[in-house]
C-alpha cells in the first residue's frame, strides 16, 4: 500500500529554515527540541500542558485588559487555551520531558501550538504567524523563566491533590481496622525480638497517625507551591513587562484556574530559587518512608503462613511462584516498597538539581518536575492499590496471636513488678532453657496466686499503661 505524501510547510527562527508538517499544530522550535532530547521517549505530563494553558489564558487576558493585545487575537488565544484544557491537541506537545534550556522548549511548544491554533481560528493557515505571533503574542509579557517555574507549581499541587486524597483514604482504612483488630493481643517486638504484648488494633492505629502526620507535613509544604514569580520575566526585574500587567498577572490566574496563587514577595528570589520544590519532594520522601516501613510490618506479620509470623491474613491477589504450588506473595506491601524506593531516589534527584542553580536561574526544572510528578502519581497509585487491595482486606489470625503472647517470655515484663526484677529475669531464663510458658513456671514456683496472674496477665492490662502500678505502690506502703 502507498503511503500517503505528507504535505509541509516552511517555518523560520533564529537557527533557519525548517520543514514542518503542515497538518500539525507545533512549530519549528518545538520539532527541532524533538530531535534534540530523546531522553525519556515519554510525553509531557497532561497536568503541565494544562497548566500552562491556563497561564497563556491569563497572560492573554491581563494584556488585553492593558490594551497590549488587541480583543480579536487575545479572544482567539482564549479559545485555544480551552480547548487544550478540554483535552485537545495535547498530541503536538512533541518535547520530551527532560530536555535542555531550563523550559524554553516546553514553554515554545505551548506558544506554538497556541499560536496555531488560533491562526485557524481568526481564519488563518497554521505557520502565518503575522496573524498570531508564538513570541510576540502568546509569550507577551512572559519569559520561560517565569511561565515553566508556575506550570511546575500549578501541576504539582493539582497532583498533591490526588494524592492527599488516597492518603485519607488509606487513614480511614487504617482506622477501621484499628477498631476491628482493638481487642486481638499478640507480642510486640523491639529490633526483632520479643518485647512485651501489644494489641494489633494500637499497631493498626500507631499506622493511621503516621499517615496524618504525613498529610499535614504535606500541606504545609504544599503551601510554598503557591508563590508565584509571574511577572518577573527573565530573572525577576520584570523586564518587557508593563507594570499593570505584572499586578493582574496573578490575580487573573488564580481567578482562570480556580487555584489559590500569590505573587511572591521577591520575584528573582522565586525566580532562581527551587527550594519549595525541595521541601515538597521532602514531605513525599517521608511519607513514602513512613507507608515503606508499614508495609514492611504487614510482610512481617503475615509471613508464613505456617512457618512465620502468621499473624494476620493479607489478601490473595494473584500466584506467587511459577514452581511452587499455592504459594501467594505479599504483592501489594511489595510493590508500595518499591515505590518508596523510587521516590526516595527522585528526592536525590531533586535535591541535586536544585543545587545545581546559578546566579539568576536554575536551568534543570525539567528534571526536577518529571521527577516530582513521577514521586507524586506513582506514590497516589501506590496507595490506592495498598487500600483496595491489601488494607482494607486484612484479617487477624487471633488464635495465633494469643499462642505468641503466652509462649512468649515477653510477658514476664509484665510481671516484673509484681515479683522484682531479678526474680523476673530467673524466670525467663529458665522458661527459654526448659521450653516452658512463663504462666506455668510462675505457677509451680507460687510466686503469685492464680488468679492474681490470669489479671496481671490479662490482654488489656498488659497494653495499657498503670492500671496495677498504683495498687503495687500503694501495697508496698501499706507493708511499710
Amino acid at each position: 500500500m502507498e503511503k500517503a505524501k505528507t504535505d509541509y510547510r516552511v517555518e523560520k527562527d533564529s537557527i533557519g529554515t525548517k520543514d514542518v508538517p503542515e497538518d500539525v499544530y507545533y512549530g519549528v522550535q518545538s520539532l527541532r527540541a524533538a530531535e534534540n532530547f530523546h531522553i525519556t521517549g515519554l510525553n509531557m505530563h497532561p497536568e503541565i500542558i494544562n497548566s500552562l494553558a491556563y497561564i497563556k489564558k491569563a497572560a492573554a487576558i491581563t494584556n488585553c485588559e492593558i490594551g497590549i493585545l488587541d480583543k480579536k487575537r487575545a479572544q482567539a488565544i482564549v479559545q485555544a487555551c480551552d480547548e487544550i484544557l478540554s483535552g485537545k491537541f495535547h498530541k503536538d506537545f512533541i518535547v520530551d520531558p527532560i530536555q535542555g534550556g531550563a523550559g524554553t522548549s516546553l514553554n515554545m511548544n505551548a506558544n506554538e501550538v497556541i499560536a496555531n491554533r488560533a491562526i485557524e481560528i481568526l481564519g488563518g493557515h497554521k505557520g502565518d504567524y503575522s496573524i498570531v505571533n508564538p513570541n510576540d503574542h502568546v509569550n507577551c509579557g512572559q519569559s520561560t523563566n517565569d511561565v515553566i517555574p508556575t506550570a511546575g507549581k500549578m501541576t504539582s499541587l493539582r497532583l498533591l491533590k490526588n494524592l492527599k486524597k488516597e492518603l485519607l483514604r488509606l487513614h480511614k482504612a487504617l482506622c477501621a481496622k484499628a477498631e476491628e483488630f482493638d481487642h486481638v493481643i499478640k507480642m510486640g517486638r523491639t529490633q526483632m525480638q520479643d518485647a512485651v504484648p501489644i494489641r494489633l488494633g494500637q499497631e493498626f492505629h500507631a499506622y493511621s497517625v503516621a499517615i496524618m502526620r504525613d498529610i499535614r507535613r504535606m500541606d504545609k509544604a504544599m503551601d510554598e507551591m503557591r508563590s508565584l514569580n509571574m511577572g518577573g520575566t527573565a530573572v525577576g526585574t520584570g523586564v518587557n513587562a508593563d507594570e499593570t500587567y505584572l499586578r493582574r498577572i496573578v490575580p487573573n490566574l488564580v481567578e482562570v484556574s480556580d487555584m489559590d496563587f500569590v505573587q511572591a514577595f521577591d520575584l528573582i528570589d522565586a525566580t532562581q530559587n527551587l527550594d519549595p520544590f525541595v521541601a515538597v519532594s521532602g514531605a513525599i520522601k517521608a511519607c513514602a518512608v513512613t507507608l515503606s516501613k508499614i508495609a514492611n510490618d504487614l510482610r512481617l506479620m503475615s509471613s508464613g503462613p505456617r512457618a512465620g509470623f502468621g499473624e494476620i491474613n493479607l489478601p490473595a491477589k494473584q500466584n506467587g511462584s511459577s514452581i511452587m504450588p499455592g504459594k501467594v506473595n505479599p504483592v501489594i506491601p511489595e510493590v508500595v516498597n518499591q515505590v518508596a524506593f523510587n521516590i526516595i531516589g527522585n528526592d536525590v534527584t531533586i535535591t541535586m538539581a536544585a543545587e545545581a542553580g546559578q546566579l539568576e536561574l536554575n536551568a534543570f526544572e525539567p528534571i526536577v518536575f518529571y521527577c516530582m510528578f513521577q514521586s507524586i502519581d506513582t506514590l497516589a497509585y501506590a496507595v490506592q492499590t495498598f487500600v483496595d487491595n491489601c488494607v482494607s482486606g486484612i484479617t487477624a489470625n487471633e488464635t495465633r496471636c494469643r499462642y505468641l503472647v503466652e509462649n512468649s517470655v515477653g510477658i514476664i515484663t509484665a510481671i516484673c513488678p509484681h515479683v522484682g526484677y531479678q526474680k523476673a529475669a530467673d524466670i525467663a531464663k529458665k522458661a527459654l532453657k526448659t521450653g516452658e510458658s512463663v504462666r506455668s513456671l510462675i505457677l509451680q514456683e507460687k510466686l503469685l496466686a492464680e488468679d492474681e496472674l490470669d489479671r496481671i496477665l490479662d490482654p488489656v492490662n498488659m497494653t495499657e499503661p498503670g492500671i496495677y502500678g498504683k495498687d503495687i505502690l500503694l501495697k508496698k506502703t501499706e507493708e511499710k
